[in-house]
């Protein structure tokens, strides 16, 4: 990823280029619109007049500048600059530092350890269901950041917290974080339906375990209290509105955790609820920053629909072996009722 900044018109531009193509414009440090009519080539309106950027030839260190799609200038790209090769013991230890900071090996490391940590605590066969449904869950954000072309670095498994899908570049709509948020428990609605397809099918308890384990936890995971998803959605819906109900709605769900905390005894959600928290001030105090495209009306009641109709399913597959003898199916829906 090369960044470049430019000025056009006395106004300050940021250009971010990968692999010859323009994937972000910013200009007064908030993302902009543009088209792509063609390969490495995108347009933008600035002061009623179209600008194009040709960056087929950045690695020669050279930009295209058109107006009216008229041929204006050639920008010089910087250099960058190579650095002596390291030899000896220094080498190898830079090598095996930045071996450790790969990717690669981290997620490996943190899956091992997650298997590892609970099959301790409790069987393989729990552990290995558990890291499918958390793979498949947060395969789900992924997948919707790579549906609005934002860049990830894939998913990784936090040993006794869960699972984290990472992004590389920033959403730039309030849209964009619902559906993202949205879809790592609409995807693990469809490993809950799979689950009980298979019990029915099999007659193997193991697959009426997966539905409700996964039914569960997509379901601790919606609730409305950042940072988790269901929080994020209602961030994104009630920061849609006039601040100030934002503000409070989003107050009203870390005072709804801390009762929930409180009653349950769930230490590790008051950290969640911390991070939160801190979350809801940053977004208040930027609220006039911000370069996120609120929801419109229609947005807010959608986003609103598809969530309950995400709970409902989660919850329908637990009420399906509410009834069940087996302690650990039915376990679920009466710690919902309790």
């Amino acid at each position: 990823m090369i960044k470049v900044d430019l000025s056009l018109a006395e106004q300050p531009f940021t250009l971010m280029i990968a692999d010859q193509q323009v994937v972000k414009i910013f200009h007064d440090q908030q993302a902009i619109a543009f088209e792509n009519p063609r390969e490495n080539y995108v347009e933008f309106i600035l002061d009623e007049q179209l600008i194009g950027i040709d960056s087929s030839e950045v690695s020669q260190q050279s930009l295209a500048l058109y107006v009216n799609n008229q041929f204006a200038t050639q920008l010089a790209l910087p250099v960058a600059a190579q650095g002596a090769p390291k030899k000896g013991f220094l080498g190898f230890a830079a090598l095996g530092f930045k071996l450790f900071k790969s990717a690669k090996v981290v997620k490996v490391a943190l899956a091992s350890a997650s298997v590892a940590g609970y099959a301790w605590l409790f069987t393989i066969e729990f552990a290995l269901m558990l890291i499918a449904c958390l793979v498949v869950h947060e395969y789900g954000h992924v997948r919707a950041m790579k549906y609005f072309g934002i860049k990830t670095k894939g998913i990784y498994l936090i040993p006794f917290v869960g699972g984290l899908a990472v992004s590389d570049d920033k959403i730039t709509t309030r849209w964009q974080d619902v559906l993202i948020s949205l879809m790592g428990p609409a995807f693990g609605l469809f490993t809950s339906v799979l689950g009980v397809v298979l019990y029915y099918a099999t007659e193997m308890e193991i697959f009426a375990g997966v539905a409700v384990l996964s039914a569960l936890l997509n379901l601790f995971n919606l609730l409305p209290i950042l940072p988790l998803d269901g929080g994020h959605v209602l961030k994104s819906i009630s920061f849609s509105m006039r601040s100030w109900v934002g503000l409070s709605v989003c107050l009203l769900g870390v005072l709804f955790g801390l009762w929930l905390s409180y009653t349950f005894g769930l230490m590790l959600l008051v950290f969640f609820l911390f991070v939160g928290a801190l979350e809801i001030v940053f977004e208040w105090r930027g609220r006039h920053y911000s370069h996120l495209l609120p929801l419109d009306k229609y947005g807010q009641g959608f986003s609103a629909v598809m969530y309950a109709l995400v709970v409902a399913g989660h919850v329908a597959v637990m009420m399906h072996f509410a009834d069940s003898e087996n302690a650990i199916l039915s376990l679920p829906m009466k710690i919902l009722s309790s």
